[in-house]
């Protein structure tokens, strides 16, 4: 699977469409997934269902205002705090071959903040229209290519 060829590891959110992303591409690799339910998507539970339009506007806001509660949503700093921790206690078990995390854009967005050293900001979100991933060292911690199409896999 070019690119993915030294994955040992797959871990996925307990999200439907996330597991079901990890599957297909465990399947190809001949290993196992790991599901971390903490892995989940910033919590959006207090408002439900939001019309594309608002729903854009609020994540504007969870992003722009990273230490508030917009409308209940869990806080901008609390979802990357949460993903970070998740993603640093699979890599401390310091396996052998890569790890890919499947799991959601905004905690993405987050993840790749982190890591990349930059403060929260939606302008570093992954292009709209589909999956992505980007990629970052084990050693060391640094981003090695920003967003990317799955496709490119």
């Amino acid at each position: 699977m070019g690119r993915l060829s030294g994955t040992t590891q797959v871990i996925s959110s307990g999200e439907r469409k996330a597991i079901e992303t990890a599957a297909i591409i465990a399947a190809k690799l001949g290993v196992d997934i790991e599901v971390r339910e903490e892995m989940h998507e910033n919590d959006r539970s207090a408002t439900g269902f939001l019309v594309p339009d608002e729903f854009e506007a609020v994540a504007n806001q969870f992003f722009g205002q990273p230490h508030i509660s917009i409308r209940g949503w869990e806080r901008a700093v609390d979802a990357q705090r949460r993903i970070v921790g998740e993603v640093e206690h699979v890599l401390a078990r310091n396996r052998p071959g890569d790890v890919l995390f499947v799991g959601h854009g905004g905690v993405g967005t987050l993840l790749y903040c982190h890591y990349s050293g930059l403060e929260i900001d939606r302008g570093h979100d992954q292009p709209a229209g589909g999956g992505c991933f980007f990629a970052f060292s084990s050693h060391g911690r640094r981003v090695l290519h920003a967003w990317r199409r799955l496709e490119e896999l």
